[in-house]
């Protein structure tokens, strides 16, 4: 007799409130025990602060700080960055299909400009191009210009030959199969690396305010740092965070968008 076939149990999926519910649970709790954990002397509030001690500090921070200086000097920063080095690096990427020999030369050097930590070129950075804005959106392009060159490269060289040899058998020039064929396929390579990059320039922001800055969310972590104000060390970073997940949301909403458009 044949065995019977067992059953793979089925998960069921939580409803979307029961999820959020968890989630908020999860983050009252942990505010809670740290408040708890501080009265009770088990936490140490001069390292750690505490939640009220940090809710007071919020609203100083936006009502006699400033906080929409800082907020709006990161965010273009990292936006500026962001747009630069994913475009520039996805042009200079997709250029490769046009000479094997122009990429050949080109790659090593491209490889080696990747293995050098960019972070460690911040201090220069900040000399040459001064403690204003320009020197934040040069560190953030750094760290995305490569990343987005190399995967588009990777797709250029993921193309079929055979899909090129078709359209010049059909009398194609060779920028129409550039812009027939090599971009809407090397398209979806290009989204691919948008929410990477959108990290990777908040991140040389930062990087660059910690170094030298007028203004900026990292300028004020560092500053709070070094005056042991660790309230506004933890507004800082939630105030950050937040920039983070709504920017990650945008760049995710953009991605899906564009996957859409490629499909149709």
């Amino acid at each position: 007799m044949a065995k019977p076939v067992r059953r793979l149990p089925v998960q069921k999926d939580w409803p979307t409130w029961a999820i959020v519910a968890v989630q908020v649970s999860i983050l009252l709790t942990v505010v809670a025990g740290w408040e708890i954990g501080v009265r009770a002397g088990f936490i140490n509030g001069f390292f750690w602060s505490q939640p009220t001690a940090i809710w007071k500090t919020t609203k100083i921070f936006f009502t006699e700080g400033d906080a929409w200086t800082d907020i709006s000097f990161t965010f273009r920063s990292t936006i500026f960055g962001f747009l630069i080095g994913t475009t520039a690096g996805s042009l200079f990427g997709l250029s490769f299909w046009w000479s094997r020999n122009y990429a050949a030369v080109a790659q090593p050097y491209i490889i080696c400009f990747e293995s050098i930590p960019k972070l460690a070129l911040a201090p220069l950075i900040i000399l040459v191009f001064g403690l204003g804005l320009t020197s934040k959106v040069a560190i953030a392009t750094a760290l995305t210009l490569v990343v987005s060159t190399l995967t588009t490269y990777a797709g250029v060289k993921a193309l079929d030959p055979d899909g090129e040899k078709l359209f010049y058998s059909l009398g194609a020039t060779r920028w129409q199969v550039f812009r027939k064929l090599v971009v809407p396929f090397c398209l979806p390579w290009v989204i691919s690396v948008l929410r990477v990059n959108i990290g990777l320039a908040l991140t040389g922001a930062i990087v660059g305010e910690f170094i030298a800055s007028q203004h900026g969310l990292g300028r004020q972590i560092l500053y709070a740092g070094q005056t042991y104000d660790i309230a506004l060390v933890w507004v800082a970073v939630f105030v950050l965070s937040t920039l983070a997940i709504i920017m990650y949301a945008a760049v995710s909403w953009l991605e899906s968008l564009l996957r859409k458009g490629t499909r149709q």
